[in-house]
């Protein structure tokens, strides 16, 4: 969580880290906060809770003097809560250093208790401050190095962070050290910027370096370095960022979800781009990697919460077209119950953002297990994808929404890829077979636009007439499973209700408890064509939770008629193989959720308690 960004060079820092926090706070806002280094060489420093506008707001009515130096923070708050006070930057030594940080310190407690006994005060609740001070303090023991300082410090610290900062006895100079924490480099002309991703510069330059863990870079106007904790010269990787600014504005559009809903044939569109060539499949990444996906003879995929039901959609197909056997596991629960792995386990992870710490950590600890780890990832230049053997991008272009949706069907549709490429390599899927499924996957995004045209305005209008609704069940089986759970996820996420996916399966054996006459429930129904037995089971559940006045919402595929009786509203899909559907029937849940939280008058880019990127354990 959290968003940073520094700047330095010959342009009014101010304006440049407003615009740069302004890309990033969907990683946190519950506070923001701003700190310059003016002409005079005085640092000035402004923070506020609450979000950004709040904080521009405060600076128009008290503006900061200019200065080309300066480092700005959008907080997701974890230590101390969104107040004034516990919003960043924080000032140490003489009010002339001020820190912001990414991350939880682990070992806060005791480096501020060792702080305090040798006299030094705090104003707030958190651990950044305790980071700050100790900063300050190594500093002066340093003789006013904050390069030396910051690797003094960065030694005594435990836990996952990102720092940077500056002193007013050095403009023209910002310093920052990751650990288990994302920070990426942007190159400029006569000026160089920082920040939690590219999102923070993209405006100004599409030049950037991927700074390594365990890693502090300094930059000026005129350079940039970059060593080890050690005080050793480290060579960065060097990356061109591919999209720009206006990628990542509304462009129109009434929120960001809105236009990245609208965005999500072309996610899968591009995922797909010069991966099928004639109906045969080949991802240029994992080119070279045939010996490694031989060698396999088990997979399990890790991810966290939507991109953890996207590794549920892409079990059926990684099973299916590989015959190997898949688990799909939370990656916050897998290292710590001690796995079976090894040499011949094929890791896969999935991460929007590329820096989901749960998931980095378990991709670090199957490596350390010897397992083989590729990472399915939307994000250039992020942790993840250098900590594995291989990376899968998705393209899917800048999401700024917290809750993911043009991600989520980029993510099924690189798994269905990454199936069908080791089925290629390991001979069990046909060339036949792989062409046919090939061209249904270039079909998808045609699909996705025909439901957006055909069925969004009539879904929106949907969830306004349901915006007092305080419950929402979702049902579904085989691949439509994932998909109920991804609707019940959106809705938690974005109306704040209660909403639970299940199996229908699974209704009988508890579960139909819940309903009750008037009780919304979402029924994923699976194609009457090709999947007949699925297909007669799912609308026999239908029929159980309609005998007990449930009011039965389904999503269905065009000319599905055996539905229409038991069915209060009938949301349709065009037809698809099985494996394809959960590509098209998770659209109409996304429109729904949107729907009913703006419908409910609620903030649908920015949900309560919630950030973009979950960069804490």
């Amino acid at each position: 969580m959290c968003g940073i960004v520094g700047y330095v060079g010959p342009r009014d820092s101010q304006a440049i880290l407003l615009a740069g926090l302004a890309r990033l706070e969907y990683r946190g806002y519950d506070s923001a906060g701003v700190a310059v280094i003016d002409g005079d060489g005085d640092l000035g420093m402004r923070k506020r809770a609450g979000k950004l506008s709040v904080l521009r707001d405060d600076l128009v009515a008290h503006p900061l003097r200019d200065g080309t130096t300066g480092i700005g923070h959008t907080r997701w708050a974890t230590h101390g809560g969104p107040t004034d006070v516990n919003a960043h930057p924080h000032l140490a030594d003489d009010d002339k250093l001020a820190v912001i940080h990414n991350g939880i310190i682990e070992n806060f407690a005791d480096i501020k208790a060792e702080l305090v006994a040798e006299g030094y005060t705090f104003r707030s609740e958190t651990d950044t401050e305790v980071a700050a001070v100790l900063l300050g303090r190594e500093y002066r023991t340093h003789d006013a190095d904050l390069v030396a300082a910051f690797r003094a410090v960065a030694d005594r610290l435990e836990g996952a962070f990102t720092l940077l900062a500056m002193h007013e006895e050095h403009p023209g100079l910002v310093v920052g050290a990751r650990r288990n924490s994302p920070l990426v480099i942007g190159l400029g002309e006569g000026e160089n910027f920082l920040g939690s991703d590219v999102a923070a510069f993209v405006e100004h330059t599409r030049s950037a370096l991927a700074i390594g863990q365990d890693q502090i870079v300094a930059i000026t106007p005129s350079g940039v370095s970059v060593t080890d904790f050690e005080g050793n010269a480290v060579e960065v990787e060097p990356f061109e960022v591919l999209w720009d600014a206006a990628a990542a504005d509304k462009g129109g559009w009434p929120s960001f979800m809105a236009k990245e809903v609208s965005e999500e044939p072309e996610a899968v569109a591009n995922t797909l781009r010069g991966r099928i060539h004639d109906g045969v499949i080949r991802i240029p990444e994992l080119d070279g990697l045939d010996e490694l996906f031989l060698g396999i003879d088990r997979v399990i995929v890790i991810a966290c919460g939507t991109a953890a039901y996207a590794g549920m959609v892409g079990k059926y197909a990684l099973e299916q077209w590989t015959r190997l056997p898949v688990d799909v596991e939370l990656a916050h629960e897998f290292r710590y119950r001690d796995p079976v792995i090894g040499a011949s386990t094929l890791v896969v992870s999935i991460s929007q953002s590329g820096e989901t710490m749960d998931t980095l950590m378990a991709v670090k600890y199957a490596r350390e297990q010897g397992a083989k780890t590729v990472s399915i990832c939307n994000t250039q230049g992020a942790t993840i994808p250098r900590e594995s053997d291989a990376i899968v991008y998705t393209h899917a272009g800048p999401e700024v929404a917290v809750a993911s949706t043009k991600a989520f069907v980029a993510q099924i549709t690189a798994l269905y890829l990454l199936a069908l490429h080791v089925g290629r390599v390991r001979g069990t899927v046909s060339a036949a077979t792989a062409e046919e499924l090939a061209r249904e996957l270039e079909s998808v995004p045609a699909k996705i636009s025909r439901i957006l045209e055909t069925e969004q305005s009539r879904i929106e209008q949907f969830a306004h007439w349901m915006a007092d609704t305080r419950s929402v069940l979702f049902l579904g089986r085989h691949v439509g499973y994932p998909i109920a759970l991804e609707g019940a996820l959106k809705l938690k996420e974005l109306a704040y209700i209660h909403a639970e996916g299940f199996a229908a399966g699974e209704l009988k054996h508890g579960p139909i408890a819940l309903i009750e006459p008037g009780q919304p429930v979402f029924v994923i129904v699976p194609s009457p064509r090709e999947s007949a037995l699925l297909h007669a089971k799912v609308v026999s559940n239908i029929q159980e939770i309609r005998a007990r006045g449930a009011r039965v919402i389904v999503v269905a595929e065009e000319g599905d008629a055996a539905v229409l009786p038991f069915a209060d509203e009938v949301l349709r899909i065009p037809l698809a193989g099985p494996m394809f559907e959960p590509l098209l029937a998770v659209v109409p849940l996304h429109i729904f959720a949107m729907g009913l939280s703006t419908a409910k008058g609620l903030d649908v880019d920015q949900p309560r308690n919630l950030a973009k990127s979950v960069t804490v354990e």
